[in-house]
């Protein structure tokens, strides 16, 4: 049965009534489900961890089993990631592509998407159908060319490279871009031009802060696609003098087979990090995204 709560509300001086209800027995039997599915999606990343604190001899022959006294030697494997794989300077060009690359994608895109969207000519609706078509394209068909065309236009640097990440993200950002700008309401953007607003003051002033939750949504895809990428930093960049996170590892992997397991594990699990803050910084806009009401019910 459900339970009435009497509490007092201070702004009316009226009392509030809540209604708590008992959990069922789906109810908990859903909760223990998605428990479990939560656990086994997060192993992963706990066994990485676990076997970052491991000797290398370990990591293979007790991959499940928590370090003991034989197996644990705490940040060696941290400091050998560090210190032998340059892996501090990997973090920072990690660093320096991801965040020009999806400020360029978040801004270019955006405005891209808010022209097509107001503008309705056929040149819109073909820059649309092919922003959309790129998406379908698998990356494995232009790699090749991709790479040629790249070190002929000189773009096998760190800021170079935006400009590929920009011409691959365009697709999806402009698609969840224009689907969120339709449920604004034209006659904001009207009433801010009848104010004296310029079509850029209109967009940076009135658009943008309206955008805020589709801005950090793009933003995490973007970002994590980027931070996690391999085989376009491999292709485009001059792996001679910029390495990302992913080239690290690979490089980690030495000649006859040989592999160290315990850096490899140790780069991983700072490579997580910054994502996983990220997220959780970004984590309310995202809810706030999908609970609210779109602009146009607001308004």
């Amino acid at each position: 049965m459900a339970k009435i709560q009497k509490t007092a509300n201070t702004a009316d001086k009226k009392p509030v009534y809540r209604v708590k209800e008992k959990p069922t027995a789906m109810g908990i039997l859903a909760t223990l489900f998605f428990t479990i599915i939560s656990i086994i999606f997060v192993s992963p990343i706990i066994i990485v961890i676990i076997n970052s604190l491991k000797a290398k001899t370990f990591i293979s022959l007790e991959t499940f089993e928590l370090p003991n006294e034989h197996s644990y030697i705490g940040l060696d494997n941290y400091k050998t990631a560090i210190t032998q794989y340059d892996f501090i300077k990997a973090v920072g060009w990690t660093v320096v592509i991801t965040v020009l690359s999806v400020a360029a994608i978040l801004l270019f895109c955006s405005m891209t998407a808010w022209y097509i969207t107001r503008v309705k000519n056929i040149a819109t609706k073909i820059i649309y159908l092919l922003c959309v078509f790129s998406m379908v394209i698998p990356f494995q068909m232009v790699m090749f060319t991709l790479a040629g065309t790249a070190d002929a236009l000189h773009l096998t640097t760190p800021w170079g490279i935006v400009i590929v990440y920009l011409g691959f993200g365009t697709g999806l950002a402009v698609f969840m871009f224009c689907g969120f700008i339709k449920s604004i309401p034209l006659e904001v953007e009207e009433a801010a031009m009848i104010d004296g607003c310029t079509p850029l003051n209109t967009f940076f002033r009135v658009v943008i802060p309206i955008m805020k939750p589709t801005y950090i949504s793009v933003g995490i895809l973007e970002a994590m696609w980027i931070w996690n990428d391999f085989l376009l930093p491999y292709l485009v960049l001059d792996i001679k003098k910029y390495k990302t996170i992913s080239i690290v590892v690979q490089y980690m992997k030495g000649s006859y087979g040989r592999v160290d397991m315990g850096a490899i594990m140790a780069c991983l699990v700072m490579a997580i990090i910054p994502v996983v803050v990220f997220y959780l910084c970004a984590q309310k806009y995202i809810c706030l995204l999908y609970t609210s009401p779109s602009p146009r019910d607001r308004g």
